[in-house]
């Protein structure tokens, strides 16, 4: 009997490999709100979270609200510079030919966000159905409800569903839905991961079959 009934990826970071950019559009377009982070600041406060959450943060930080328009402006640049230069993370599509289990996408970020980038990268056909957003649900990561949303869709129990995971608050959202979570170290160090909650770490997805075995 296998050993999951649904495997549950992350998409930025995970499937496409987004994140970097982003948070290229982002820094730029928070320090024209005022706010003045590293690099290493930034992923603290932002990685993982939805923008809603990140937009209370960063008026939080700056003391007032972002300006009319100001976030209009950012998603345009943010979806002009993903369309252009996204790519697939390696091997995720070798991954998701041969998988048996039955999969889906649960991301903080919205739907028009996940099309234009698994649109970039020919991933779309993967997952055409079976995508879904934190904006449907009343809280995003670290809060265990879009998992909770995707794993109920998908007809699975959380005791039988993988979480493939990125981020400490993805990993802490997977965690807290009752998942088994298998941390991908990219941005986010491994030992970050596993105090969080995954159960194991990995660095290229080919490692991936042999985990969910």
């Amino acid at each position: 009997m296998a050993r999951f009934d649904l495997v549950i990826f992350d998409c930025d970071g995970v499937v496409v490999d987004s994140e970097r950019l982003v948070f290229e559009v982002f820094g730029s377009f928070i320090r024209s709100l005022g706010v003045h982070l590293s690099d290493a600041e930034t992923r603290e406060q932002f990685l993982g979270r939805s923008l809603a959450d990140c937009m209370t943060i960063v008026e939080r930080l700056s003391g007032k609200p972002a300006p009319s328009g100001a976030l209009e402006r950012y998603t345009a640049e943010r979806d002009r510079v993903l369309g252009e230069r996204v790519q697939a993370v390696a091997g995720i599509r070798e991954i998701l030919e041969t998988l048996t289990i039955p999969y889906c996408i649960a991301s903080s970020g919205g739907y028009d966000k996940m099309r234009i980038t698994l649109g970039a990268t020919k991933l779309m056909p993967y997952f055409e159905g079976r995508l879904f957003s934190a904006t449907e649900v009343p809280r995003a990561k670290p809060a265990p409800d879009i998992f909770l949303f995707a794993a109920q869709r998908m007809g699975a129990s959380p005791t039988r569903t993988a979480v493939i995971e990125d981020t400490v608050n993805g990993v802490r959202a997977g965690c807290a839905a009752g998942m088994t979570v298998f941390g991908y170290v990219d941005l986010t160090p491994a030992e970050r991961l596993v105090e969080a909650g995954a159960t194991r770490t990995f660095t290229e997805m080919r490692a991936l079959p042999a985990l969910l075995a």
